[in-house]
């Protein structure tokens, strides 16, 4: 659903990034949305859905009408606070992180609107309000999913030795060892299946694991002139590692339920052989 947008919708959008004191990147992720539509909505190009709308004027704590160019509404002078604290983020990413701990919790297909309403103490015409349908609600949770993982990967290398050593920290993120890397590879499996049946999803599953693999394949190329790794073809070394990766994954998370198999340490000790094995000198 597109509203009507008079002139200067994407200038008062503008605005409200600019109060945010955050990039436009930034802000769009905290409204959850695809940055390059952000900018082609930003550039006139593409025009704002009211859902949109309704997250960026959540997350500025501006009215949505102003957005619009209502004569009668008015930003405020300040964020809004009615009915209370905004959470953390703002409410379309508290949205996002309760339904991406109740999909790990309890599967995509077993969530209601209901629970996630509940999860965060407001009503489902909240929720419907910034995410009219089932499949908007898990679009923004992959995409919530892919940048945060994205933002864990560039924190841990930052500080690497080596370049091998840069790889054995991707490969250390990847292991199911704790609560939370276990909660979060049970959103990627049950979004795995998901995007076999929604294209929306499908397309950002692609776009993930294309720039999962570009990452590993870098840091195989770089390590290939730095003389770290053995010659190799980067791409095809990273297809079949990041491969191995979800493979061990899913054995470790499928044995953790029913005790023995696969554990953490069995994939760590696999993923270390392999990678010594086949690419370090």
């Amino acid at each position: 659903m597109q509203p009507e947008q008079g002139d200067g919708v994407a200038e008062r959008v503008r605005k409200v990034i600019a109060d945010a004191g955050v990039t436009q990147r930034e802000f769009a992720r905290r409204i959850v949305m695809d940055p390059s539509k952000l900018s082609r909505s930003l550039g006139g190009t593409r025009r704002f859905t009211a859902a949109e709308l309704a997250r960026v004027a959540a997350t500025g704590g501006v009215d949505a009408g102003w957005l619009l160019g209502t004569p009668e509404a008015a930003p405020p002078a300040r964020p809004r606070r009615a009915g209370g604290p905004l959470p953390e983020g703002g409410r379309p990413l508290q949205i996002v992180r309760e339904t991406v701990r109740l999909i790990a919790e309890h599967g995509f297909h077993a969530v209601r609107v209901q629970d996630i309403a509940a999860a965060c103490d407001t009503s489902s015409a909240t929720i419907h309000y910034h995410f009219p349908g089932r499949d908007d609600l898990l679009e923004a949770a992959v995409r919530w999913c892919i940048d945060e993982d994205t933002a864990r990967r560039a924190a841990r290398i930052a500080d690497a030795a080596d370049t091998a050593d840069e790889l054995r920290r991707l490969i250390e993120l990847q292991i199911p060892r704790t609560a939370r890397q276990r909660w979060q590879w049970s959103v990627w499996l049950d979004l795995w299946a998901e995007a076999a049946r929604s294209t929306a999803v499908g397309r950002l599953h692609t776009d993930y694991y294309r720039q999962w693999r570009a990452t590993v394949a870098d840091v195989i190329r770089r390590g290939i002139a730095e003389g770290v790794f053995r010659p190799a073809d980067p791409e095809a070394a990273a297809l079949r590692l990041t491969a191995l990766i979800d493979g061990l994954a899913a054995q470790v998370l499928a044995s953790a339920s029913g005790g023995g198999g696969t554990s953490p340490d069995d994939m760590h000790g696999a993923l270390v052989a392999y990678v010594d094995a086949t690419l370090v000198l």
